[in-house]
Order: C-alpha cells, then structure tokens, then sequence
C-alpha cells in the first residue's frame, strides 16, 4: 500500500476513482433511491453492462453483434417503460428519480472501468481501500458536511452501520472475493439477482408496490445484462477449449 501511495499515476487515478467511481456513484445510487425506491434505483443502475458495451464499440470502432443489438434494446425499452408506463408525454417516475438512477448506471460505468490499470498493477483490494479511504476524506470536505445535522439516535447509527459495514464494505469485499472464486464472468452473471433481490426487498420491507408494467421494464433490463453476461461466458468457454 505504501508503494502504491508513492506511484503519483496510481494515486491521481485512484483519486479520480474515489471521486468519480465511488464516491459519485454512491450519491448518485442514494439520490435515486431518494426519489423513487430501492428496487427502481437498483434496476436503473444496472444499465450500467449497456453502457460499458457502447463504450467499449465506440473505443474500438466496432458494431455491436446481433445479441448485443438485442440487450442495447431491451436495456433501453426497459428504462422507458419503467420511466413512462408506455406513456410517451408524461413520466412515472420522478425527473430527478429519473436522472440520478442514470447517471448512477453511468458512474458505475466509471466505477468499473476507470480502475482497470491500477488494479491490474496493485490488486483490488489496495485499490478500493485507498479509493474509499480517499474518498471518505476527501467527499465530507467538499460538501461541508458539518453544517449538516444528524440526529445520533439508535435507528440512524443502526442505518450507517448497515450502509457502511454491510452495504459497502462486506458487499464489495464479497462480491470481489466471489469474482475470484468463479471469475469476472460469471460473477457479473451471479450479480444480476441483486435488482431481483432488491425489488423483493422493497415491496417486504419498505410496503412498497410496483404495477405490472413496472415489473415488466425491470425483467426487460434484467434480461439485457444476463444477455451480454451469457454472451461473454460463451467466448470465455470457447476460448478455454482453443487453450486446451
């Protein structure tokens, strides 16, 4: 860690990863589950595949293949349907519920692929930690968070312990152990349960209720990522057995 800290390429991206990966993707995901719910924030946030696999057609100047084409749509029609009920002049949800659940896909994105280097250089677990070290100090200087006022009582320090030690750190350090265990692949494949899980969640815990149509946009969405999962999970089997 030492190391890595004396490596100013290292930590200026690590600093752009704490800023605009982590912690931006945090406010942005936490703002969308302001505005709407959990399981509508979560579901949005899992565009995130589709942007990625734009990102990575327009790097390399390439077309999406068919089954690619096919989840971009699905994501698309999904995020839509969810924002409009089929409804084109009027919104479902929140314009601000709307926004913040995109761009929590689009940090997500940033998330994931501004690190790449580091990681590959330092190992995940340095990475994240100088991330989320960094960007613990760095996020309350920015916004001043002194002059907001939290009242100490036992439901909010039980909220940011389950936010902190439960929703961050046991859920990355987990899912970063997950991956690997079985590899990036299917990994993101397994993760694809968490907006199902999500949703669940939300209409057992919180009583909140979702219409049909609601549901259909999620599955849409959740459908798109196991595609493209499914499709990298393909090329990963065919390219073990050409090892072979």
């Amino acid at each position: 860690m030492v190391q890595a800290l004396k490596d100013r390429k290292t930590l200026v991206s690590i600093a752009l990863f704490a800023l605009f990966g982590l912690v931006l993707n945090q406010y942005a995901y936490l703002s969308a589950i302001q505005y709407t719910n959990a399981g509508t924030a979560t579901v949005l946030q899992y565009v995130t595949p589709v942007i990625i696999l734009a990102f990575v057609c327009a790097k390399y100047r390439r077309f999406p293949t068919a089954a690619e084409l096919v989840a971009i749509i699905m994501a698309i029609v999904g995020t839509f349907t969810i924002a409009t009920h089929g409804q084109i002049r009027e919104l479902a949800i929140t314009p601000l519920g709307l926004f913040w659940g995109l761009f929590s896909a689009v940090t997500y994105a940033i998330y994931i692929l501004l690190p790449a280097k580091a990681i590959e250089k330092w190992g995940s677990l340095i990475v994240i930690g100088l991330g989320l070290l960094l960007g613990g100090l760095i996020f309350p200087i920015a916004i001043q968070a002194w002059k907001y006022k939290l009242s100490l009582t036992g439901g909010n320090l039980l909220a940011l312990f389950g936010l902190v030690f439960i929703g961050t750190v046991f859920a990355y350090t987990v899912f970063l152990k997950g991956t690997t265990m079985v590899g990036a692949v299917k990994g993101s494949l397994l993760a694809s349960v968490e907006p199902v899980a999500s949703v669940i969640l939300t209409v057992l815990i919180m009583g909140d209720h979702f219409f049909a149509i609601d549901v259909l946009g999620m599955i849409l969405i959740v459908l798109a990522v196991i595609l493209i999962s499914l499709k990298d999970l393909v090329a990963l089997k065919k390219q073990e057995k050409i090892q072979r």
